[in-house]
C-alpha cells in the first residue's frame, strides 16, 4: 500500500511543471510527509494529555493543522469538497500563508534542539514547487493514507524513503551526495561498535544514512529501558549539514527511523574555526562520508590549521578535532589522500599518524559510489596514541559494481570477520609505521600478495628481439625450399 502511495505521488509530481527531477520529487514529498508527520505527532500528544487529565498546547495554531487546510472531513470521514482548498487558492493559501507562518518558527523557538525550531528551519528554507493546486490536492489525500502511529508502519515508511533517496542518488549529477551505500555505513559502524551513553557525530549529514543506521545498530543491541531510551532519542545522534534539501531529506529520515527533533544543524561545518572547538564540543564516534573534490573559500581555509581549498582535507581536521581522546572515527575519503605529495595530503598523514592510531584502511573498488568515478578508502581510528601498525583490506566482490550490480551485505562480511583479528589474506596485509617513509608518509594501498606484473620491455630490447625472429624465419624458409 505504502510503495503504491509513494509511486502515485510520485506520478503526480512528474505531471507537474514545477518539479523536474528526482531531488524536486523527494524534496516535494518530505515537506508534505512532514506536515502529516507533525499532525499526527500532535494527536498523540494531546490523547496523552486527555489520558492524565491535563490540557495540551497544539505547537500549530487551528487554522495551520493538517485536518483544517490539508484535509477537512466531513462526519463521515469524507474530505469535504464544501470546506477543502483545490486549485490556485489551495496553491495561493500554501505560498503565501502556510510557509511564511511556519518560518516564523524559527525565530520564535527556545532552542535549535526543540521540534518548534526544526518546523521552522524546513520552512525557511524549502520552497513549494507545486504548481498545480489540483495536483497538490491529490498528494495531500494520498500523503493522508499514510499512517504514522504504529512503530511497523513507520519502519515501512523508512525503507520507502531510503528508497527514494537511494534513488535520488542514482539520478546522477547532485543527487549522489546524499547517498553512502548502506551495506558499507553498516560495516563501518559494525567495526566502530557504538555504545549506549556515547555520543556520536556526522559532519557532512547529508541524508543522515549513518545516523539513521547507528540509531538502528544500538536500538537493537541495547537494553530497552525508558533511561536508554531517551538517552538514545535525545542525547546520542548529532550532525551538521550545509545544503538546505539535504538536511530536509536528513531530518525527515531521522523522523522516520524513530527520532522525533534530531540534533541536526543547518550551517556549514567548515565555517566553524577548528581552534574554537573544546572538549564540550567533542564526541565518541565520528561517522562520515564528506564532500570532496569542492573548494572552500580562503577565509574558510583561515579556520585551519592545515591551509587547503580541498574539502575533504578540511573535513579531516575538523573530524580529528571533534573526537574525544579515546574517541572512534570512520570516514570514507578519496584514496589520493594516501599518496599525493602535496603539502596539504602529507601533513594530514602526518597529523593523522602522529595524533591517533591509524588501524585500519579499506579500500573500496571502482563503482562502490554510483555516478561518482572516484576511487575511495575508508579510514578507521582512534584519537590519542600514535598508529604503530595499519591494517589493510581490498574490497574485492568479484564483479564489475553500478546501478546493476550495487555493494550488499555479503561483500562486506569477510572484511568485519578479518577486521577483529587483523588478520593477513590475499586481500588484507599489515604495514608498520616504522617502514614508512618519513618524509613523505605515503600510505598507498599496495597488496603485497598480489603478484607482481612483468615489467614493459623496453623499444629496443623488442626490436632485437624481432631481428632475431626475422633471422630464424628467413633460416627455416631457405631449409624449406632446399629440401624442395
Amino acid at each position: 500500500m505504502f510503495e503504491q502511495t509513494f509511486k502515485n505521488i510520485d506520478d503526480l509530481l512528474y505531471k507537474d511543471s514545477g518539479a523536474d527531477s528526482e531531488l524536486d520529487y523527494i524534496g516535494q514529498t518530505s515537506w508534505v510527509m512532514f506536515l502529516r508527520y507533525l499532525d499526527e505527532l500532535e494527536q498523540d500528544k494531546a490523547d496523552e494529555a486527555e489520558l492524565k487529565g491535563e490540557d495540551y498546547n497544539f505547537i500549530l495554531d487551528e487554522e495551520y493543522r493538517w485536518p483544517n487546510w490539508a484535509m477537512p472531513k466531513d462526519v463521515d470521514g469524507k474530505l469535504d469538497h464544501h470546506v477543502a482548498l483545490t486549485g490556485p487558492d489551495l496553491v495561493q493559501f500554501v505560498d503565501g500563508k502556510l510557509f511564511p507562518y511556519l518560518a516564523k518558527f524559527k525565530q520564535e523557538a527556545d532552542s535549535a534542539n526543540t521540534i518548534e525550531y526544526k518546523i521552522g528551519e524546513i520552512f525557511s528554507e524549502l520552497k513549494n514547487k507545486i504548481q498545480s493546486g489540483y495536483n497538490l490536492r491529490e498528494i495531500l489525500e494520498y500523503a493522508d493514507e499514510l499512517p504514522f502511529r504504529a512503530s511497523t508502519d513507520k519502519h515501512e515508511l523508512s525503507h520507502l524513503y531510503e528508497s527514494k533517496i537511494k534513488n535520488m542518488g542514482n539520478a546522477g549529477r547532485n543527487g549522489g551526495q546524499y547517498y553512502t551505500p548502506r551495506p558499507l555505513i553498516r560495516a563501518m559502524i559494525n567495526v566502530i561498535d557504538p555504545q549506549i551513553g556515547e555520543k556520536i557525530y556526522d559532519g557532512a549529514a547529508g541524508s543522515c544514512g549513518f545516523l539513521c543506521e547507528a540509531y538502528e545498530y544500538m536500538y537493537e543491541r541495547m537494553e530497552k529501558t525508558t533511561d536508554n531510551l531517551k538517552t538514545l532519542q535525545e542525547e546520542t545522534f548529532y550532525g551538521k549539514e550545509k545544503k538546505n534539501l539535504a538536511y530536509v531529506i536528513g531530518i525527515m529520515n531521522m523522523i522516520l527511523h524513530g527520532i522525533e527533533a534530531p540534533n541536526i544543524i543547518h550551517t556549514n561545518t567548515l565555517g566553524e574555526n577548528i581552534r574554537d572547538i573544546q572538549e564540550k564540543n567533542r564526541y565518541h564516534v565520528i561517522l562520515a562520508n564528506p564532500p570532496f573534490g569542492g573548494k572552500e573559500r580562503p577565509e574558510v581555509q583561515q579556520n585551519f590549521d592545515i591551509k587547503t581549498g580541498e574539502t575533504a582535507f578540511l573535513f579531516m581536521q575538523h573530524f580529528i578535532k571533534s573526537l574525544k581522546t579515546g574517541g572512534r572515527a570512520a570516514v570514507v575519503i578519496k584514496n589520493t589522500v594516501l599518496s599525493n605529495t602535496d603539502n596539504a595530503s602529507v601533513a594530514i598523514r602526518k597529523l593523522l599518524l602522529e595524533g591517533s592510531n591509524l588501524h585500519t584502511i579499506l579500500d573500496l573498488p571502482g563503482g562502490t559510489f554510483t555516478g561518482a568515478g572516484v576511487k575511495t578508502v575508508v579510514l578507521f581510528f582512534q584519537k590519542g596514541e600514535p598508529t604503530k601498525k595499519i591494517w589493510y583490506y581490498q574490497l574485492d566482490p568479484g564483479r564489475k559494481m553500478g546501478k546493476t550490480n550495487p555493494l550488499n551485505d555479503t561483500d562486506m562480511e569477510e572484511f568485519i570477520a578479518l577486521q577483529k583479528t587483523k588478520s593477513k589474506s590475499e586481500k588484507s596485509w599489515n604495514l608498520k609505521v616504522s617502514d614508512i617513509d618519513e618524509v613523505t608518509f605515503d600510505l598507498s594501498t599496495k597488496n603485497p600478495n598480489t603478484p607482481e606484473e612483468a615489467p614493459l620491455r623496453e623499444p629496443e630490447v623488442i626490436l632485437a628481439e624481432m631481428e632475431t625472429l626475422d633471422t630464424e624465419t628467413i633460416t627455416i624458409l631457405q631449409s624449406i625450399k632446399a629440401l624442395i
